[in-house]
């Protein structure tokens, strides 16, 4: 889905605010630290709870494997002051060439309220719509998760129903509100311009 130039860790996205970068081994103990929070891990369908060290491990080393592959993107995000200190992820995976990808991210709890999340998520978005040729991309959102609603509505998503989801994690499948995002229909942060992807 990506190319090439995703496909090697020196590649990050700049934004205002932020670092959007591959994960490498050193971020495990911060992304479980995060991770770990129950108001984190329980509102997703994947994170585990309780979330332990192996768990970050093996996160970082199938994120890597598919960034390399060019089948998704996995970035951590991190503030531009501290860039060896993730805070959260923001991931397209899912999708080849061309269809649809399918957006996740999460935040650490420190940090919500903030607009992080909307920034790094907006950076991605534009960058999967400015160099791949998908039409579309796909989320979801917990009906409770106000906070992820939010989000999805400040990024332009639109609700197209309810759906079930499989939640490995939380033992069993769970309802969700399902969103979906055309090309030319992004709330983007660039604007006209392409988000900036220095391969350095």
């Amino acid at each position: 889905m990506f190319p090439e130039i995703t496909h090697d860790d020196v590649f990050r996205l700049e934004t205002e605010r932020l670092w959007l970068r591959w994960p490498r081994a050193a971020d495990a103990d911060e992304i479980r630290r995060h991770a770990s929070e129950p108001d984190v891990a329980l509102m997703t369908a994947n994170i585990p709870h309780p979330y332990e060290a192996h768990d970050a491990d093996a996160f970082i080393k199938s994120a890597r494997l598919e960034n390399a592959a060019g089948g998704g993107l996995h970035l951590v995000v991190t503030p531009k002051n501290r860039p060896n200190e993730p805070i959260g992820l923001v991931s397209l995976h899912g999708a080849d060439r061309r269809g649809a990808a399918t957006l996740g991210f999460w935040l650490g709890k420190p940090y919500w309220g903030q607009g992080f999340t909307t920034e790094a998520a907006r950076a991605l978005i534009d960058l999967a719509f400015g160099i791949t040729s998908l039409d579309r991309i796909v989320s979801s959102a917990r009906p409770d998760n106000q906070f992820s609603l939010h989000i999805h509505e400040k990024l332009g998503f639109r609700r197209t129903g309810r759906g079930i989801l499989a939640a490995p994690a939380r033992g069993g499948d769970i309802e969700v509100e399902l969103f979906e995002l055309k090309r030319g229909e992004a709330h983007t942060l660039f604007g006209a311009r392409r988000p900036r992807f220095p391969s350095t």
